[in-house]
């Protein structure tokens, strides 16, 4: 970062993301403060949005010593095992170091040599966000339903599947394809994901359960990631009736070398929030942060169409329409994180995943381990892609569904429209686990999957339409 080995205004006091509390929490002293402990959950959970805010900008303009100072002021207020906001703060906190410790390039690998990526621990953290929360249940039940009103009919269907790991979408699929009239169909998987040994286990469990209802079956795996993913190796085949299931992987593929840009009004909003007088958490994330801010979407267009431009997705969707699927079912993450403005992609983050662990705490006590390891495995480690890494490191670029809606358009893509069926499949399976808080909204033959009544993750079904 630009100015980051400069001393300018690095050591004083006045630059100190501390001048905006009306308390001073001195650097170096290793007590947690007594009166933190006094403090309650929505004061202390404003004192950390508002530190971590200060923090973060002092890490955009390239300031590490006050940037020091109000990690170690978050310190004393986080916990990976607290309530919802302690919790976040701990997973910022690391995302901000990480992000200050790669402008030393060799000091970040030497600290991150001995890291080993674990697959098992990876796909264990995806398998208990299925189990503890109902996001992924709800994508595919409604997935599958839109799969299979397409498929009416069809004898023969290939499904590809982005980022194959969770056999029971399809264990479920293929059970209601053994009750169909004229018998089930010919179906076959092609599986896309990075690990061999993940398609593996996918393609043993899915043969067994297919053989078990006597269908005709067959899962092709394709090791690759999908940003790297030549279409051409599907070979799909004339006669098929083809379909593609995308659940929460597509935003993947908008990971670009772009430039790292920061708002140049983000400092003077940053004063501006911090003085305004203080709310309930619920009542800032939900009005203030947003009015301060602007929209993230202005903060983060770069064209006229509102999307920020990315070649390498177009010619992904160009080559994904050449192949003239029935349907496309996609899920991604209701929320603006593709933006290359710092500040705005922060706050959008703390938004986004104040609503997430929050769902977690109203279903899961804190001392659970499977919620842990969800929340550092997974959860804290797409926060940490989103405040980390730039350019093509940043896979986690969330975009709301009014842009994937003008991407697919502009390159022939056609809305189905999905049906009150898989609404209604999905109500009942909140109400079959018992599941409080949680919503789902149509609006224009979309669904969206709600906290309460924020939005958090949107499906949405395509078609082959030839263009005139």
């Amino acid at each position: 970062m630009a100015g980051m080995f400069n001393g300018e205004g690095s050591s004083s006091v006045t630059s100190s993301p501390l001048q905006f509390f009306p308390w001073s929490l001195s650097p170096g002293i290793g007590s947690p403060y007594p009166f933190l402990r006094e403090l309650k959950s929505e004061e202390r959970g404003l004192c950390l949005i508002h530190l971590l805010l200060a923090c973060a900008n002092q890490v955009a303009i390239g300031n590490i010593e006050n940037a020091n100072i109000g990690l170690e002021q978050i310190s004393h207020l986080a916990s990976p095992d607290g309530d919802t906001m302690q919790r976040i703060a701990a997973y910022f906190t690391e995302a901000l170091a990480d992000r200050i410790l790669k402008s030393w390039p060799g000091l970040h690998k030497a600290l991150n040599s001995t890291k080993i990526l674990s697959v098992p621990e990876e796909i264990l953290a995806q398998r208990l966000f299925f189990e503890l929360c109902p996001f992924l249940k709800l994508a595919y039940v409604i997935t599958n339903q839109a799969i299979i009103e397409a498929m009416e009919g069809e004898r023969m269907i290939h499904i590809i599947d982005f980022k194959s790991c969770e056999p029971a979408q399809w264990i479920n699929l293929l059970q209601t394809l053994k009750d169909r009239p004229d018998g089930p169909p010919h179906l076959r998987i092609t599986g896309i994901h990075e690990q061999k040994e993940v398609l593996e286990q996918m393609a043993l469990r899915l043969t067994e359960e297919a053989e078990k209802w006597d269908i005709p079956f067959q899962f092709t795996p394709v090791v690759s990631k999908l940003e790297n993913l030549d279409l051409e190796s599907l070979k799909v085949k004339t006669g098929e009736a083809l379909a593609v299931s995308s659940v929460l992987e597509l935003h993947s593929v908008l990971a670009t070398d772009d430039d790292k840009k920061t708002s140049p009004s983000a400092s003077k909003n940053l004063q501006k929030l911090l003085r305004m007088k203080q709310r309930t958490l619920g009542e800032w994330l939900e009005t203030d942060s947003l009015q301060v801010f602007g929209s993230p979407d202005s903060a983060s267009v770069s064209s006229p169409s509102g999307l920020n431009p990315s070649q390498k997705m177009n010619s992904f969707l160009t080559a994904l329409w050449g192949l003239s699927p029935k349907v496309m079912v996609i899920t991604e993450q209701e929320s603006n994180l593709n933006g290359s403005a710092f500040m705005e992609r922060v706050l959008e983050a703390l938004n986004f995943y104040a609503a997430l662990f929050d769902c977690l705490e109203s279903t899961v006590s804190r001392s659970s381990i499977e919620r842990q390891r969800v929340e550092k495995m997974l959860l804290g480690e797409e926060i940490k892609n989103i405040i980390a890494c730039e350019g093509v490191e940043r896979t986690e670029r969330h975009e709301k569904l009014e842009r994937w809606i003008l991407r697919l358009e502009s390159v022939g893509f056609g809305k189905v429209p999905l049906s009150y069926h898989s609404m209604l499949l999905g109500s009942r399976l909140l109400q079959s686990y018992g599941y409080d808080g949680y919503k789902i909204k149509e609006e224009n033959g979309f669904l969206f999957i709600c906290w309460q009544d924020r939005p958090l993750f949107s499906v949405s079904a395509w078609g082959f339409h030839r263009q005139s």
